[in-house]
């Protein structure tokens, strides 16, 4: 089977949106999960989740599921939720406080960083040390917390490094999340992250984000705003505007990393419905500059920087045809709710901006669905979905062809 779509990723046009089978084929979720999910960084939380000894969360995607734990020595570990003995959850509570870890099954104990502590009736042959919670790779980047289960993880660390100075001014690490949304969609994980990758549909789909964002049309973003943010950028402490690498297996580099602060129209400073700041500033920032950043640390992970607060977006699959799009907003850690902010305010626009997206890409993927469906031409405003998809099939082929 893999043979077929190896042939079908051969015959792929660069320009046009993939052939329908990719977002159709019950095979090839099953190797978007094992091939490129995977073996792909994945942004699960932020320590502000975990800021005790004993605090847990989980993160679950296609088929697998993994513990985030705080243990005993204060350290962070990710390891898979499947039990040594015979493959039970261990873990079945979302998110909570624990000593230890119990699987519900047959009670083997797990301690907070992973470590086998008690297995019943065992004999004497048997060795707790190799029986352990199967780590996974974790990486913590201003408190914004990533992990990847393959063996052979791709290179983040080059890319972090080069963000690193960009990032610093927002702090992102003295921030806590004061809400997540999840807007269930009936379509395959690539439709809802390609539409994120572009913003060609924002301004006929999205009414309330295109009254604020120049990105809706880039020739509205004039010199002359992009110059006026830029001064003003500088003068509030933010030391960069833009970097792009895009990895696709370099090298120095095997993932894409993006970061573009762009202006906001005219007076807005932040993204509210009314222009005016939402939440106290962020970090080490002096002032509003009338600017937003798009953020990308791999394909999968995509956060939007306004100056007061920090939207995470996470496009996660649960099956072939139904994904999980999760919103998750930060603002400062000593804001007090009531007083420096107000949650229906700060969350308006992505909300509203989630719901039309909810209805689009169900509609992309009930048209995807017809047997006459054939892969169109990008614009060049969908240059970001063009991207994701060199890098998608080059991962797909070459795991395909190591395993052939």
């Amino acid at each position: 089977m893999e043979e077929g779509f190896k042939e079908l990723i051969s015959r792929y046009q660069g320009s046009h949106s993939l052939p329908r089978q990719f977002y159709t084929s019950e095979t090839l979720y099953k190797m978007d999960i094992e091939h490129y999910w995977n073996h792909s960084w994945i942004w699960v939380g932020h320590i502000d989740q975990i800021s005790n000894v004993g605090d847990f969360f989980l993160f679950d995607y296609g088929y697998e599921s993994v513990i985030v734990a705080r243990d005993k020595d204060k350290c962070i570990n990710a390891f898979l939720n499947v039990c040594r003995h015979r493959g039970s959850r261990v873990c079945i509570e979302k998110s909570g406080n624990t000593r230890v870890f119990a699987c519900p099954y047959h009670a083997w104990t797990y301690e907070l960083n992973g470590n086998l502590r008690a297995a019943r009736e065992m004999g004497d042959g048997f060795d707790k040390a190799k029986h352990s919670l199967k780590k996974v790779n974790l990486r913590i980047f201003h408190g914004l917390i990533f992990i990847c289960i393959s063996d052979d993880p791709p290179n983040i660390d080059e890319g972090l490094l080069q963000l690193e100075e960009l990032v610093a001014p927002f702090e992102f690490e003295n921030l806590k999340i004061v809400h997540k949304e999840n807007y269930p969609v009936a379509a395959n994980w690539k439709l809802a992250l390609e539409n994120y990758m572009e913003c060609y549909h924002c301004a006929p789909a999205h009414l309330e984000y295109s009254r604020s964002h120049s990105l809706k049309d880039p020739s509205s973003a004039n010199i002359k705003l992009k110059n006026c943010m830029l001064k003003k950028s500088i003068e509030v402490g933010l030391s960069g505007v833009e970097l792009q690498i895009n990895g696709l297996g370099s090298k120095e580099v095997d993932m894409d990393f993006y970061f573009s602060r762009y202006p906001l129209f005219q007076g807005y400073q932040t993204g509210s419905k009314s222009g005016e700041k939402l939440a106290p500033l962020l970090g080490k920032l002096k002032d509003f500059d009338g600017g937003t950043t798009d953020i990308q640390i791999g394909i999968l992970n995509n956060f939007l920087s306004y100056s007061d607060h920090l939207i995470g977006y996470r496009f996660i699959p649960s099956s072939l045809q139904s994904t999980d799009i999760e919103v998750i907003w930060m603002v400062r850690q000593d804001a007090e709710e009531g007083l420096d902010y107000n949650l229906e305010d700060l969350t308006w626009l992505w909300h509203c901006t989630s719901q039309d997206d909810e209805r689009i890409i169900g509609l992309n993927q009930k048209g995807v669905n017809s047997d006459y469906y054939v892969p169109g031409p990008l614009s060049n405003m969908e240059w970001g979905i063009k991207a994701f998809h060199a890098g998608y099939l080059k991962q797909l082929d070459k795991k395909i062809n190591t395993n052939s």
